[in-house]
């Protein structure tokens, strides 16, 4: 009902029922963002695009700078550039050998480009170098990596990330999930319970960060 009155008041107000529906989803779009964050930002991609460019500018001025091509392969790969950056980041192997995070992006463009066994080598080499390099995320693009093929591996790896990572939703949602497609039902319901039952523990400055693993839990423990 409230979103009827919205409507018919935005209606009155612009004199248009299409600007009114379009300022509405704005609005809810505007809202869903703030408190849930399940949609897309349709900022960022334009944002990373936009330093994608500077990093690329940099480099053609200064072609050996090891720092550009880092943040470069980094904004690649949040774009889904996998390939390409993967080739920024063979450019610099040689000087970034001992680097934790270098071995974890470089794992990450591997294993997202079906290179299992290359990933994870480099995925374990960078936790070898510092465990709790990137909060643990190498443990959980190693877990999705084997979800399918090796469940019992992937589980493994959530399981140190959810040691390195005690209030980490995603990780009790990952593991209900895996659990979920090996046929585990009772200990995927158990794993998104505790992921719901972390959730409301959680003080509130990181519940925003934390909610769409809660919300997902909660819909796939009602399936």
């Amino acid at each position: 009902m409230s979103k009827i009155l919205l409507f018919l008041g935005l209606t009155w107000l612009f004199g248009n029922p299409f600007v009114a529906i379009l300022v509405l989803l704005i609005v809810i779009y505007a809202l869903e963002r703030r408190f849930i964050g399940l949609s897309p930002s349709l900022v960022r991609p334009l944002r990373r695009r936009g330093s994608i460019a500077k990093w690329k500018r940099q480099l053609q001025l200064s072609p050996h700078d090891v720092s550009a091509k880092s943040e470069l392969a980094r904004l690649l790969i949040e774009g889904g550039k996998y390939a390409e950056a993967r080739e920024v980041l063979l450019g610099v192997g040689d000087k970034m050998e001992h680097s934790a995070e270098y071995w974890s992006d470089l794992g990450t463009c591997d294993l997202a480009l079906g290179r299992v066994a290359e990933g994870e080598t480099e995925m374990l080499r960078a936790l070898s170098i510092s465990p709790r390099v990137k909060y643990g995320q190498p443990y959980l693009r190693l877990a999705e990596a084997f979800a399918k093929s090796d469940p019992g591996k992937a589980i493994g790896y959530l399981e140190e990330f959810r040691g390195l990572n005690s209030s980490s939703c995603e990780a009790y949602y990952r593991l209900g999930a895996i659990y979920e497609a090996m046929g585990r039902k009772g200990e995927a319901s158990a794993a998104f319970r505790e992921c719901r039952q972390l959730y409301r523990s959680l003080p509130k400055y990181m519940k925003r960060k934390e909610r769409q693993w809660a919300l997902r839990a909660f819909v796939r423990g009602k399936s």
